[in-house]
This record gives C-alpha cells, structure tokens and sequence, in this order.
C-alpha cells in the first residue's frame, strides 16, 4: 500500500537537528559538535530516522485500527437501540459474528486480492497474506506489514455492519452470514483493489481518501439489494395508510453507539493518511481530525433545524444519523475543505438523512436503522463534493467511479441474494418475525424479564 505523503521533507528540520545537537552540550568541543550535528541530520531529513518512522507509521495504523475496531461496538450498540427488544440479541450476535468472519476472510483472501498485484487491473492475487518474520522488518514499506493489515481489516468489517442494520428484525440468521463471507472476502476486496490496491481507478485519479464509496457506499448497495429481495418487515407498510413506525428498544443504546462511531471515525479518517513519520504528516492527522469532527457536527445542526422546520418536533434518531451522514461525507475528503467547507459537506449529509428516510418510506424500502441514507447516498454526496475542495480530483472521473462502484456492488449483491433466496431462503416465517428473533433464531432474549407471557 503506497503512501499518500512521503515520508522525507528536507533541509529546514535538518538545520534544527544540527542546532539542537549543539545546544545539548555547550562545553564540548566545535568538531565534537558538528560531528553530532551532521550524524542527526540525515535522521532528521524527514523530521526523524527511517527506523523512526517505520515506528510512527505502525503505531498510527494499529492505533487508527484498534479505534475503527471499536466502531463494531458502536454498530451493534447502535443497532441493538433501533430494533425492537424482541430482536436485540440477535443484532447482538450479527455484529460480533460479522467482525470474526470479516478478520476470517480478509487474512484468507481479502488483503491479496485488493492489494497484491493489481497493477492497473481489477482484481489482485487469489491467497492468504504473509506477515513479515517475527522479529523482521519492512522498512522498505516504511511500516509494518501486519499493521497495515490489521487497519485495512476493520474497514472491510464496518462495511459488513452497514447491512446488518437495514436488514434486520427479519433475516435469517446464517443467509447473512453467508453473504458476510461472501462480501468480507470477495466483494468488497475486488471493490477496494480499483483504487487503494492502485487499480484502473486509481490510475483514472479518482479520490476517496477514506472510503466514502469503498466503504460505506460498497456497504450501501449491498444492503439496498438484500432490502429489496427481503422485502419488509410484516407489517411496516400497510396497504393503506401511512407507513406503522416500529420505535427501537433503546434511545441511550442508540446515543452511545452513535457516540462510540463519531470516536472511531478519528481513526478511520485519520490514520488512512498513512503515515505518520514528519511534521506534515503529524499536522495533516490533526487537521482530518478537526474536520472530521466540524463535519459531524454540522450533520447534526443541519438535522436539528431542518426537523424543526419541516415536523415543528425533533426526532432523536434522525438527528443521530445525521451526525453518521456528516461523517460518512467528510470521509471522502476530509484533508483539504477548510473548517467551513467541512461543516457545510457534513450539514449536506444531515439534510440527506432528513428527506431520504421519508422517500425510502414512499418507496416502502424498508431499512431499520437508516443505513442507507447515512451510508449510501451520504457517501455518494461526499464522493462527488471531492473536487469542491481538492484540485486533483475531477467531477467526471469521481461519477465514474461511483458509478463503476454502484453497479458492480449492487448487481453482484443481488445475484449472491437471489441465490440464497432461492436455495435455503433468507427471511424467517411470519411466526418466527412475530414472537421475535431472539427466541426463533439465537435462542436467548435480550430483554426476558419484559417477555410477553413471563414472570
């Protein structure tokens, strides 16, 4: 995986090395000090060693992973808030299930076929990946092999999360986890190797910094496809009449996992600059960092208004997607808007929660948490806003590449549905859906002591 920065800058922090090294010890002699200052120089052409550096970028890839790592925690306390109680422990072990079989798989063949030969193509090598040696190195890469690893694993895992969100309350248990192979090992990594791994998008300049599209968008169509092949929940869209609202469990639940992703999202967004090795570097974290949060925000605020003005009442849960569609836009580019530019792309991703959930509804698309407004069309907006602030990027090419991603995603997840719709059947029967899928499908309820007929 290359490098978005390099991670040498040049003379002027050389200078300063040289200084310092004479400032540590005034009483020695001049040569004893130009002798240290010429030895710290060259370890200080980027700011630090090569060995340093390697250092730094390991360190920021497992801290960045460890952070996205924590965004499954986030999903399923999310999700667990939305469903409705019967269906908690269900969502529950989706998440944890869906996170083992995403690390499964992007060590079987996902890391190979989105990163290893690709060279300009579509698609990458078919096998498991090698970490370096115990005790080895990589300095030629300039960070650890299996840090690198480890950071691009947990975002193919928060792809698998955006589905089991939309479809939940109603899907089979093992269907999804049959998908979740099929999208953690293929799917997503073929996806991925068209840009990160220096595929035929890559070489057309398209931008997704992050993973607007890759992850979130990918995840999107994914969860669209599978929503129209399940159809919805029994009940939800009556035929005549406004669509039955089905509150969640848990509002607090809900809060702290939107919480726990606006957290993690520091890491997804900040440590995809990939390295952290010189000043410029360092600065570039902290400025992704910065908008990444002012992009929230403004994905909030914009909610908040925007409810107030069209409902004259505020409804918590759309103000909570708002601020994951503020996050999922900035996502795409969140190094180059300024701090102003960054809450408006964010505040765009609010107000995309705001009429999307109600168009899904006319549609009778039914998506239990939101994930595709916060997820897919947040990403497609934030994919598209790119060449609003980066000059490298051009509208034309980042349509194609939406395009590109939208069509092979959606399509191939409909045939792999339709497959499993055809052979073992995704969704539950209606008794199943009715007494709820903690007792039908896992067999242990969330919530037993409020269970209707119990003690």
């Amino acid at each position: 995986m290359t490098f978005k920065k390099t991670l040498f800058t040049g003379g002027l922090i050389a200078g300063l090395a040289a200084t310092a090294a004479f400032a540590q010890d005034a009483t020695a002699p001049a040569a004893d000090a130009a002798a240290a200052a010429a030895e710290a120089a060259p370890a200080a052409a980027g700011g630090v060693s090569p060995e340093t550096a390697y250092i730094l970028n390991t360190l920021l890839f497992l801290i960045g992973g460890f952070l996205v790592m924590w965004m499954a925690a986030g999903f399923a306390m999310l999700e667990a808030g939305l469903v409705r109680s019967k269906n908690v422990s269900m969502q529950c072990l989706k998440n944890i299930a869906l996170y083992a079989i995403a690390g499964l798989m992007y060590w079987i063949v996902g890391y190979s076929l989105m990163y290893t030969g690709v060279d300009g193509g579509y698609i990458g090598t078919f096998a498991p990946y090698a970490f370096d040696p115990v005790g080895g190195n990589a300095l030629d890469t300039g960070y650890s092999t299996a840090s690198d690893w480890f950071f691009q694993m947990v975002f193919v895992a928060t792809a698998a999360s955006i589905v089991s969100g939309t479809l939940a309350e109603r899907i089979k248990l093992w269907p999804f986890l049959l998908f979740t192979v099929l999208l953690t090992g293929f799917i997503y990594p073929i996806a991925g190797s068209w840009k990160w791994g220096g595929g035929w998008l890559n070489e057309m300049g398209f931008q997704d910094f992050a993973g607007s599209t890759l992850v979130h968008s990918v995840g999107g169509w994914a969860a669209l496809a599978g929503a129209l092949l399940l159809g919805a929940r029994k009940g939800r869209f009556p035929k005549e009449g406004a669509p039955t609202a089905m509150p969640g469990s848990s509002i607090p639940l809900a809060t702290l996992g939107t919480f726990i992703l606006w957290l993690g999202w520091f890491g997804f967004n900040g440590a995809s600059q990939l390295a952290m090795g010189t000043i410029n570097d360092v600065s570039d974290v902290s400025r992704i960092f910065a908008n990444t949060n002012l992009a929230a925000a403004g994905g909030v605020v914009a909610a908040l208004i925007l409810l107030q003005v069209i409902y004259k009442r505020v409804d918590v849960t759309m103000v909570l997607n708002g601020a994951l569609a503020g996050l999922v836009s900035i996502t795409a580019e969140p190094l180059t808007p300024s701090p102003l530019a960054a809450i408006l792309i964010g505040a765009v991703g609010g107000v995309i929660v705001v009429f999307a959930v109600p168009m899904l509804d006319k549609l009778k698309i039914d998506d239990v948490v939101g994930a595709i407004p916060v997820h897919l069309l947040a990403g497609i907006w934030g994919t598209i806003a790119v060449p609003l602030t980066n000059s490298g990027a051009s509208f034309s090419v980042q349509l194609i590449g939406i395009v590109a991603y939208g069509v092979f995603t959606f399509v191939v997840s409909l045939v792999v549905w339709g497959i499993l719709k055809a052979t073992i059947g995704i969704r539950v029967s209606e008794e199943e859906e009715a007494l709820g899928l903690d007792r039908t499908e896992v067999g242990v309820e969330a919530y037993p002591e409020f269970a209707v007929g119990r003690a």
